[in-house]
């Protein structure tokens, strides 16, 4: 069987490396059962869909709503990569799931809205399961309410048509949802014990997502949360897929 994939669209190599390993540890995955292709610097190879059996693709500081004049060429090739994923995913022929940045790109692939309407603090917070996303194969079994960590200043507003809302919150009601049986997206991380995401929390601190003098008590308010739920998210994809 053909392994899965991370896909890092982080410039910041230090922060990508920690993503990935929390990705593989999430997943309980040996890392020949998680490889990693960074479309910061290089593109998504050709033979992509038939090297892999799914994807998982972390989060990124770059934003789908920055204005087309000031994206990098390299911010503009990940992009692409990451539509073509979406694409594919959408027709049923590989297994996806976006996080965070990555939600943003299927979201507008696909025909859905996205907006700075809906941004986020640095932290936890609070995740409702829909009556969809009680019924879902991979988030079903989650408990009904749960935390999970954030920090986006993007999220989607309305869902692509099609569809189907999985989790909300009253901060950014499009929390997660599902295309067709395999492409699913989280606008949370799922990835991430608390200790990783402060780690990551410093390496972005002057970077707007939250002000900087807050980081201790942010920091303490991550360490204090439950997080068991998400990461079960990662387990069932690895094992659906």
């Amino acid at each position: 069987m053909s392994p899965l994939v991370y896909v890092c669209v982080r410039p910041q190599q230090g922060a990508a490396e920690a993503e990935y390993e929390s990705f593989r540890s999430a997943m309980r995955l040996e890392p020949d059962e998680l490889e990693r292709i960074d479309l910061v610097r290089e593109s998504l190879p050709d033979d992509a869909f038939t090297r892999w059996r799914g994807f998982v693709v972390g989060g990124s500081p770059f934003n789908v709503t920055d204005p087309e004049s000031t994206k990098t060429d390299v911010q503009r090739r990940l992009e692409a990569g990451l539509t073509r994923i979406a694409e594919r995913a959408a027709d049923g022929e590989t297994a996806v799931l976006f996080t965070c940045f990555g939600i943003g790109i299927a979201t507008r692939t696909l025909g859905g809205e996205v907006t700075r309407a809906h941004p986020e603090d640095t932290g936890p917070t609070t995740v409702a399961l829909t009556d969809e996303g009680r019924a879902d194969p991979l988030f079903g079994s989650l408990a009904h309410r749960f935390t999970a960590l954030t920090a986006h200043k993007e999220g989607s507003s309305k869902p692509p048509a099609g569809a189907v809302l999985l989790a909300t919150n009253e901060d950014c009601p499009v929390q997660a949802y599902r295309m067709g049986d395999r492409l699913y997206a989280t606008q949370f991380h799922p990835e991430p014990t608390a200790q990783a995401f402060t780690e990551r929390m410093a390496v972005y601190r002057d970077d707007g997502y939250f002000d900087a003098g807050d980081f201790d008590a942010i920091a303490a308010r991550v360490n204090a949360a439950s997080l068991s739920e998400p990461t079960r998210i990662l387990r069932a994809f690895a094992a659906a897929f």
